[in-house]
């Protein structure tokens, strides 16, 4: 069995956003930035989050990070779609079946309460394939949902997947959007069950590197916008949240 299962976490995981003095107002969403990160550290931060989203003791969040190389395997994924075993392999709770992260691709993880937010699990995922589309126009690029097929295309060519997972109502894992990512290594995948060659970045469509900050901004933009809410960055919160976070 070559999947690595995703282990117990530790109590020092417990340190968030409720030490401090900072108070989320409703019409706020907080986005963290964790620049690159390894999997197993942003899915423990992430999974502590939602406990702490589910009792009401923070307000909706959304990680922003980039991961070293790694597959991931949803709910219902086959392991007979990760065809390369060198690179390390995850079995998580999202739907979908095998993707790839990395350097280079932007992976947002909203854990957004859809109770609030009078939306269904369907609705949420048309609305993050929105904001991909309205940020991927924001650079030139015109884009597409296609019913069915979750995610986001560009002339029959996936761009952006979306895996989510829902417990009470709030919402964990996301949406990884293909900025300079580094296509090869889709080979040793089949991505969502298809052939590699299905999929394409902003770096390949634009024939150029891709400022990542500029893509974040826009994503935060767009995100915040669809769901009514004022974007608050990491940097406003109190120097001792932003300390404990780096300290997780």
């Amino acid at each position: 069995m070559f999947i690595q299962h995703i282990p117990k976490l530790s109590a020092k995981l417990c340190i968030l956003l409720t030490r401090g003095q900072y108070t989320m107002s409703r019409d706020e969403i907080v986005f963290l930035d964790f620049g690159l990160l390894d999997y197993m550290e942003c899915h423990a931060k992430m999974l502590k989050l939602v406990e702490k989203r589910i009792n009401q003791e923070v307000g909706d969040i959304v990680i922003l990070v980039e991961h070293p190389h790694v597959y991931t395997l949803g709910r219902k994924g086959r392991e007979e779609n990760i065809l390369d075993r060198s690179v390390p392999v995850y079995r998580v709770e999202r739907g979908g079946d095998a993707t790839y992260h990395g350097p280079g691709q932007l992976v947002a993880y909203p854990i957004i309460d859809l109770n609030r937010l009078a939306v269904t699990v369907a609705g949420f995922v048309h609305l993050l394939e929105e904001v991909v589309i309205k940020v991927l126009h924001d650079f030139s690029i015109e884009a597409e949902r296609v019913e069915g097929y979750p995610g986001v295309w560009v002339k029959e060519r996936k761009i952006a997947s979306i895996g989510l997972a829902v417990k009470q109502w709030v919402t964990y894992h996301g949406v990884a959007l293909n900025v300079n990512t580094d296509l090869s290594k889709f080979m040793g995948i089949r991505p969502c069950g298809m052939d590699s060659e299905i999929m394409t970045s902003m770096e390949k469509i634009l024939g150029r590197k891709v400022d990542m900050a500029k893509v974040k901004k826009s994503f935060v933009k767009h995100l915040s916008q669809k769901l009514g809410k004022n974007p608050v960055h990491h940097q406003a919160l109190t120097a001792e949240l932003v300390s404990l976070f780096k300290s997780l």
